[in-house]
């Protein structure tokens, strides 16, 4: 046994020796080990470098970063991370191809961290990691079929030919020294616009292109439904949206990246051979112009030397020291619970962008101090040259020599002469950037030589055994028939462009059905977490009433649908009696639960909503290859992002129909939910999609008015028209010949939009409703025709205070 094991010990050390070198691939059976700082993979140019990078003590990160120029592993410029918010630890955490083809990042725990969704491929096509000379991470086949790029989930930097889409925001690091998420994204919203949210703990805005400008006044177009920018090796930004720019060294040959920095601006950074990077081009050449980074009550100041930072306005105390984006603290007490005397304090060179009463223009400075002082919530003005902005919230402050108007701040006049007008300096943090630590302690033990050497002998000669006993056994049984893992109770797994889940990986990614965040009479929707670490919502159907065939090839069709108001479909699962649904989580719920929340929604938002499931009904009406009939339009059917967007779920398990089957069609039972339903249903004519469009009217007046048109009742299956007319019958009744229009909008708008609306688009919903529950469906506009109707009203406002 000595020449063996020997030779066991010799091929050990030269394996040792060949993992810790840089590798061009990772094959399947091997991984890359956080423990052996060299363990990375290299692009073959030498530019792009891929492996653990230290984001913290104990803490690391699998990323991408420029090598070349050479830079030092704790200053590279990082340009992807795989695990971000979730840094493994600094012992035992690998990046693991495993023999199946599957991508899996463990940590010293041995828990999955990170496990990116690959399309399907071939069986017997063995899969190898690999990075590119474009810095992109792909996994792919010998015959260059790639399964999964890291291109195509960014964090916050885009590369070369990388392309940003609909569905890949790129989103800041938290801080200079945290690599985590952080507030600002770049994205294409649902007007197909390239923009720059802050999406804070506090507030949210949009901030570039300036939100003040039409998109045509932007230069922008919101007519493309591509949603695609793109930045080349030369320096010249393409978007769909027409936004374009060139690079100062346009044309150069240097390396490239476009960043969203953790201060919200947007910069391409050049580099050539042996030089620092250079700002090429920048979104904001302002930087207090950037919104959020203050906080509430908080005022920007920039300095040249120092650079940004953050003061409080007077009668206000920071609210955390360690943060800015928290914001100031009011010392008083709400003017709204207290009858106490107020007066004003000016700032010269100030102002907060937004939530403004009106513009009051051609006004007295007087006028507009008495103004505010006559609503309890107001909080101060901005006046400038007569303009006078009533102040509701103080979001978004600016104090700067450049600024023009003044800020008057409205403070309690007892103790006016105590609160100091702040000074435009620098004021920094107590600690800002603090590093991430990872609360885990490793024992290290102090054994002999001897024994460590023991240990290794016993562990080789037990790998070698073991070696034996499987060769044997592989020799054994090699002509033993093998069991068709690919079968599930006798049906073939279809083909699909999204992941087939067993009903065990359901149960355990659903806490055991135990969350329930939703119920209708399809199913009841359950919180999941998958094992890629997405949360997700799963819909367990009530009766598995479809073959599963059946079920598969409408699941596929819905599967293949594309739209930003559609909600994604990510899997199914098809398991005995079991039809389970996967979809994308919506961080917001659904419409109904908005509706009759306390917190409401406002004018702006509910018309956004509006427009988008109007566009995504007449996609799955007029758009895909197959046209759907939703058949049951309805608040709990419509659910909102994180921005509040809205996605129409529930779609097509009611009828998929060919294009020429879509005007004339039979169904074998009423479907929809009483309220909604069109009296098509109930008098047993042919259905078409104008029933989708009746059902949308109803939701347009719930919208406007805030009323159920089921008064109250709970949503059944089944029912009659009658519930319908409670509410359109009210409507109608209002919007009689010769009231004014400002007098029944004030009747019929809901309550609880105590703000501004505006009045024009109210009676553009409230016309185009009406039109959707015509009784004859062939008086009904299309889904298509109701969008261009909604769009057109023009992009003037005229406000109503309420």
């Amino acid at each position: 046994m000595r020449n063996p094991l020997l030779l066991l010990c010799f091929s050990l050390a030269l394996s040792f020796s060949l993992t810790s070198s840089v590798r061009l691939t990772l094959r399947e059976g091997s991984s890359l080990s956080v423990d052996k700082p060299d363990d990375i993979l290299t692009s073959k140019d030498g530019a792009f470098s891929a492996g653990f990078y230290p984001v913290g003590e104990n803490a690391y990160c699998f990323a991408i970063w420029f090598s070349k120029p050479s830079c030092s592993i704790h200053n590279c410029a990082v340009v992807w991370m795989a695990n971000r918010d979730q840094p493994v630890n600094g012992r035992s955490s690998k990046l693991s191809l495993g023999k199946n083809g599957d991508l899996v990042l463990t940590d010293a725990g041995r828990t999955v961290v990170w496990a990116p969704s690959t399309k399907s491929s071939s069986e017997s096509s063995r899969k190898l990691l690999q990075l590119l000379d474009t810095g992109n991470l792909v996994l792919r086949d010998k015959q260059l079929n790639i399964s999964w790029q890291s291109f195509d989930s960014p964090t916050n930097t885009l590369l070369p030919l990388q392309k940003l889409t609909r569905n890949m925001p790129l989103v800041s690091s938290r801080s200079k020294n945290n690599f985590s998420s952080g507030y600002y994204k770049l994205y294409f919203d649902s007007n197909n616009l390239l923009q720059l949210l802050f999406d804070g703990p506090k507030i949210t805005g949009v901030y570039w292109p300036d939100p003040w400008l039409n998109s045509w006044q932007a230069g922008r177009t919101i007519y493309n439904d591509s949603r695609v920018a793109m930045l080349d090796p030369h320096g010249n930004f393409t978007s769909s949206d027409d936004f374009t720019f060139l690079t100062s060294d346009y044309g150069a040959k240097v390396q490239r990246r476009l960043t969203v920095d953790h201060d919200g601006n947007v910069r391409v950074y050049s580099q050539s051979e042996g030089e620092e990077w250079i700002v090429s081009w920048q979104a904001k050449s302002e930087p207090c112009t950037i919104h959020g980074i203050c906080g509430p009550n908080s005022m920007c100041t920039y300095h040249p030397r120092e650079g940004r930072s953050c003061i409080c306005a007077p009668g206000y105390e920071r609210e955390n020291h360690f943060d800015w984006t928290q914001g100031c603290k009011p010392q008083f007490n709400s003017f709204c619970n207290s009858k106490v005397d107020t007066d004003f304090v000016q700032l010269q060179h100030a102002n907060f962008y937004g939530y403004g009463k009106n513009l009051i223009k051609n006004c007295t400075l007087e006028r507009c101090k008495k103004l505010c002082l006559g609503m309890c919530n107001c909080l101060g003005i901005h006046y400038n040259n007569s303009e006078c902005f009533p102040k509701l919230k103080l979001l978004n402050g600016r104090y700067s020599p450049s600024v023009t108007g003044d800020i008057y701040f409205r403070l309690p006049k007892s103790s006016l002469s105590s609160y100091k007008i702040p000074k435009i300096e620098y004021a920094a943090l107590q600690c800002p950037g603090k590093e991430i630590v990872l609360p885990r302690t490793y024992v290290k033990t102090n054994g002999s030589w001897a024994i460590k050497v023991l240990l290794v002998f016993v562990g080789a000669t037990a790998g070698m055994e073991a070696t034996l006993v499987l060769i044997i056994w592989c020799l054994l049984y090699r002509n033993r028939p093998e069991k068709d893992g690919a079968h599930i109770d006798g049906y073939h797994a279809r083909p699909t462009e999204f992941r087939r889940f067993t009903y065990d990986e359901l149960k355990k990614a659903t806490w055991n059905f135990s969350k329930e965040i939703g119920r209708g009479s399809g199913g009841i929707v359950f919180k999941a977490m998958l094992s890629d670490c997405r949360v997700a919502a799963v819909k367990r159907l009530h009766e598995a009433n479809q073959g599963e065939n059946e079920f598969l090839t409408e699941v596929s069709t819905i599967g293949n649908l594309n739209h930003m108001n559609l909600i994604d479909m990510w899997g199914y699962c098809a398991e005995g009696k079991h039809r389970l649904l996967i979809y994308e989580f919506m961080e917001h719920g659904s419409l109904a639960g908005n509706l009759s929340s306390p917190t409401e929604l406002d004018w702006s938002k509910r018309f956004e909503i509006a427009v988008g499931s109007a566009r995504g009904l007449a996609y799955l009406h007029e758009e895909c290859l197959e046209w759907v009939l939703h058949c049951d339009v309805k608040p709990q059917n419509i659910l909102l992002d994180s921005t509040y967007q809205p996605k129409v779920a529930d779609f097509g398990l009611s009828k998929i129909l060919k294009r020429e089957g879509l005007k004339d069609s039979s169904f074998s039972r009423i479907r929809g939910t009483r309220g909604y339903m069109a009296p098509e249903w109930v008098y047993n004519m042919p259905i078409t999609s104008k029933v989708d469009v009746y059902s949308y009217g109803i939701v347009l007046l719930e919208l406007v008015t805030g009323r159920s048109p089921t008064g109250g009742l709970a949503n059944t299956e089944g029912g009659d028209e009658n519930e319908n007319k409670r509410l359109t019958s009210w409507v109608r009744e209002r919007k009689r010949t010769g009231v004014p229009m400002e007098t029944w909008i004030k009747e019929i708008v809901d309550p609880r939009l105590t703000g501004e609306y505006d009045i024009r688009k109210i009676e553009v919903l409230v016309t185009v409703a009406l039109q959707c529950v015509e009784e004859d469906r062939d008086a009904r506009p299309t889904m298509s025709q109701v969008v261009e109707m909604l769009l057109h009203y023009g992009d003037e406002d005229e406000m109503i205070l309420v």
